[in-house]
């Protein structure tokens, strides 16, 4: 449990300390730490006048400015080291850090404040739980296992849920979030609600145990 980035960097004797960024430091926390594949992507930038943010693809019709993967942008694989994730970013300077959705894990997306209230019940009742980020447009995103996105309508019934009318959502295979502590679509930065730990990053609880409370949680910030 005492690992750091830090003794990721220790463990490798003559690796080149120095123009080391922070987002390749937190590439290499992501890939060798949490084993999380990792994708670089898109920045949003404030367009001429300052009048709405574009992005940095280059589409002028981007449909989501600085909230994309990059295009041909090779994803940088768990297990990756520092010098690895190092001499990945350098060929991609300034992109944003992306992790894809449903292979590690799926994400239960709600209202950041029903994802803050549904946060302190679950750990109330003491229920295992992963990383949980807050987006900068109001969102919780809480990791679960891979399969919640297929499972989520057939949850949501057994649960007596699925006739509500619930601001809740499930991200899977296809899908990603961006990562703290890179921005989102101009916005601002993402963050931690519940930092990654090494006992359940690479294995997040089943949707399941996490539903219930979020769906409640929804349906009370709603009403």
């Amino acid at each position: 449990m005492g690992f750091t980035i830090g003794g990721i960097r220790d463990m490798r004797p003559g690796s080149r300390r120095r123009g080391r960024t922070s987002e390749c430091t937190t590439v290499a926390e992501y890939t060798c730490l949490w084993g999380w594949d990792v994708v670089p992507g898109a920045r949003a930038t404030r367009g001429a006048g300052g009048s709405r943010n574009e992005c940095s693809c280059g589409e002028a019709d981007c449909a989501a400015p600085g909230a994309h993967p990059l295009a041909l942008a090779s994803a940088v694989p768990a297990g990756a080291t520092l010098d690895d994730a190092t001499a990945a970013w350098e060929q991609v300077p300034g992109a944003a850090v992306l992790l894809p959705v449903g292979k590690s894990f799926d994400v239960l997306e709600v209202g950041e404040q029903a994802g803050r209230l549904a946060l302190v019940r679950l750990e109330r009742m003491g229920l295992p739980l992963g990383p949980a980020t807050a987006t900068p447009h109001g969102r919780a995103q809480f990791f679960v296992a891979p399969g919640a996105a297929e499972q989520l309508p057939q949850l949501l019934y057994r649960m007596g849920w699925d006739d509500a009318d619930l601001d809740l959502r499930c991200l899977g295979p296809g899908d990603h979030i961006t990562a703290p502590p890179s921005d989102l679509g101009g916005l601002g930065p993402v963050r931690w609600l519940r930092p990654p730990a090494l006992d359940t990053a690479g294995n997040p609880p089943h949707a399941r145990l996490l539903l219930g409370t979020l769906a409640y949680a929804a349906h009370r910030a709603g009403g």
